[in-house]
């Protein structure tokens, strides 16, 4: 069957009645009256009525027509007619005209449905059952049918539109389309790589690239100078609502360029595609340090569309008798707190209490929470007793405080725990008492972030090791100074959402050199796995910054959708599971084996197996202790030992494995000692191979990962 002379579902109008069409679709719908049968045809361009009737409609397509099912697919040949008057339907576009049919054919039958797809009333005030309740799982393991509903298809065109403004806005700016390699070698950029192995080169795998970072930096040493490219990306990193295995992202590199040409080019880019879903965004947008994020809204990534920023409390209770907030002064802590404007009759002391103070607060990371309405003029709480005359002066000054409003304050020693939980709070109490504007799109960009973070494993980078810091006069070994330093890094986040990021890039490879060196990278590692950027930046590389933009993330807040798995197209679930093609699955030995990873047959010794693996760091990894080279020589001693005992005990009892120690069982818990503190915790030697500490105890990796 061909689609000559074929007439779109959506488009007849009342300019058309009179006229013959022929369409073609899915039988969306049926109302059965017995001498009339009425069905909705749907495909991509929209829904239209057609009537099969004893007086219009031949005897042999009525009885054909009685057979139809919901999700037939069919060819409908009829005449356009106007319905007769209050018949119309509001609800579909074509909802003034119908099609009288005169010929049917299916083309395929449908077995039964899993769930309903139609989303149109066939009579206005009609209730239509839809998705809603349906699980997510089943709707993406028949998601071939879950795209047929009109709210998918038109999401997933709208996205087309989307990134077809962002090519053509690209294009007019003289940005060239480069596909960069997806085999490529694994380097780190803060997630794990998914990995491929090597059939050809076995024992050697590539990575999937979580970025395209090294390629379009080598774009910009190779002279092409705007790039752009819509590039899918893996991270296998833990899993959170909106994240994807796989994912898309506009990546943009261009040369001769500072911060402003990739502020001003963003900016002009997020302002087309969001006039796609009738979204006006004020320009320019406001720029705000990471310091001020972090310092005023707890977050990297803040939500800019409420107020309830924080004030600091700290220096009110400097002679405070208040025993708690003594405590944490005096270990060098900090009180942060917020301003709920008039909301006191909608939080009262129960919720406050026992609620925040003791369940939801604590859930943050913080130890608790202080409160206190305004009443009257006057502080009400709990422990407002404690604070003398002049503290709770000084509060109702600083909290700008008014009848009705509630303040809320954490303290801590630890600002960190301060900044992220009050964040949180702050979040929790906007969403809770609807203070924040649904309607409302509200950009940031947050700069001046640090260059390096300080982890359990020692200084990384807070984004990726080829972002320029502000300055480039810094020792590579002294910690305080490269704790210092501020990247010229830069994110874009809109109501509260981080949708895209970048930097200005290193292009001195002595600049490159030295950040490595802070990374703690031997010559060696640096040689095996950047020793090409290295060499092209030797070779004349222009300054060079770009940005990346999550694509699924964009789409789904221009769409308004709950979560990207709805703006794209075959998603995987929550759990990284496709329900679908039940990927990832087993693979077969033949593969297996045919890739260097598994032998049937034992015949061969393979990657992994007893032939190549190191006792000694075996011992290492699972002990989670670290072993230096000092060490290995007693260990490997001790190893060889265990081993001819192992032997010895064998000969001795010759085939069969001893069943029982000949050693009788003795408890080895010391005996009436007292509980100490061991001298070696006290000096740190007891740590010094531990693979990371936290306060006197050893922080060890799960064993289930």
């Amino acid at each position: 069957m061909t689609c000559q002379g074929r007439s779109y579902c959506g488009h007849p109008r009342v300019s058309d009645v009179g006229r013959e069409v022929r369409m073609t679709g899915w039988v969306d719908a049926l109302r059965d009256h017995g001498e009339v049968l009425f069905i909705h045809l749907r495909d991509r361009s929209g829904i239209v009525q057609v009537v099969f009737s004893a007086e219009h409609t031949p005897p042999q397509v009525c009885e054909r027509a009685a057979a139809l099912r919901n999700e037939f697919c069919v060819a409908v040949t009829g005449r356009v007619v106007e319905r007769a008057k209050d018949t119309e339907n509001p609800h579909i576009e074509t909802g003034h005209i119908e099609v009288m049919a005169t010929d049917l054919t299916v083309i395929a039958k449908s077995k039964t449905l899993p769930f309903p797809i139609s989303e149109k009333a066939m009579l206005a005030g009609a209730v239509v059952k839809g998705v809603g309740s349906v699980a997510e799982d089943l709707r993406l393991q028949y998601r071939y049918l879950d795209l047929r509903r009109p709210t998918m298809q038109d999401q997933l065109i709208k996205r087309h539109r989307i990134i077809k403004c962002l090519r053509d806005s690209l294009d007019e700016q003289s940005f060239i389309d480069v596909e960069t390699p997806v085999l490529t070698k694994s380097t780190p950029e803060g997630a794990r790589d998914y990995l491929v192995p090597s059939r050809v080169h076995p024992k050697h795998f590539y990575a999937l690239p979580q970025s395209p970072q090294l390629f379009k930096q080598l774009l910009m040493v190779s002279g092409f100078e705007r790039y752009f490219q819509i590039v899918k990306c893996f991270r296998d990193e833990d899993l959170r609502p909106n994240r994807q295995p796989e994912f898309t992202q506009l990546d943009i590199e261009a040369s001769f360029v500072d911060e402003e040409f990739i502020y001003e080019l963003s900016e002009d880019l997020m302002v087309r595609i969001f006039e796609i879903g009738g979204i006006a965004l004020s320009r320019p947008f406001p720029r705000m340090t990471y310091h001020e994020a972090i310092d005023t809204m707890g977050s990297d990534r803040p939500d800019i569309r409420f107020g309830m920023r924080f004030i600091d409390a700290t220096g009110i209770f400097g002679n405070t008798s208040y025993g708690i907030f003594k405590q944490i002064l005096k270990r060098g802590g900090c009180i942060k707190g917020i301003n709920v404007k008039g909301q006191s009759e909608n939080l009262s002391k129960n919720v406050l209490q026992n609620e925040y103070a003791k369940q939801i607060v604590p859930g943050f990371g913080a130890k608790g929470m202080t409160w206190m309405r305004m009443i009257n003029g006057q502080l009400e709480s709990n422990i407002v007793q404690f604070f003398s005359n002049d503290e709770q002066r000084a509060i109702i000054e600083r909290f700008r405080a008014e009848n009705g409003d509630v303040i809320l304050m954490i303290a801590d020693p630890s600002y960190d725990v301060v900044a992220s939980a009050l964040g949180q709070l702050r979040l929790h109490i906007a969403d809770r008492l609807g203070l924040i504007p649904q309607d409302a799109y509200r950009p940031v960009w947050i700069t001046d972030f640090p260059l390096f973070n300080v982890t359990d494993e020692g200084i990384t980078s807070n984004h990726h090791p080829f972002t320029a810091p502000d300055r480039t006069d810094f020792d590579p070994a002294d910690r305080r100074s490269l704790l210092a330093l501020r990247s010229r890094a830069y994110d874009l986040v809109i109501n509260g959402e981080e949708l895209g990021g970048g930097s200005i890039r290193i292009n001195d490879s002595d600049v490159q050199q030295k950040i490595f060196q802070a990374l703690g990278l031997s010559d060696k590692e640096v040689k095996e796995k950047f020793g090409f950027l290295l060499s092209a930046l030797d070779y004349g590389a222009p300054p060079h910054g770009g940005i990346a933009l999550g694509l699924d993330r964009v789409v789904a807040m221009i769409l308004g959708t709950s979560s990207i798995r709805e703006v794209i197209a075959f998603p995987k679930n929550r759990s990284a599971h496709c329900p679908l093609t039940e990927a990832p699955s087993v693979i077969a030995h033949e593969q297996l084996a045919e890739l260097g990873l598994f032998d049937p047959a034992g015949e061969r010794r393979i990657a992994g197996t007893q032939e190549d693996l190191d006792l000694i760091d075996s011992l290492s990894w699972v002990s989670r202790i670290g072993i230096d080279d000092k060490e290995r020589p007693e260990i490997a001693a001790a190893l060889k030992e265990a081993a001819r005992l192992a032997e010895l005990v064998k000969e001795r009892a010759g085939e069969d494995e001893p069943l029982f120690s000949v050693v009788n069982a003795t408890n080895l818990i010391r005996k009436g000692a007292a509980a100490r503190i061991s001298p070696l915790a006290e000096n740190g030697e007891l740590f010094r191979n531990a693979p990371s500490v936290k306060g006197r105890y050893f922080k060890v990796a799960s064993i289930l990962e």
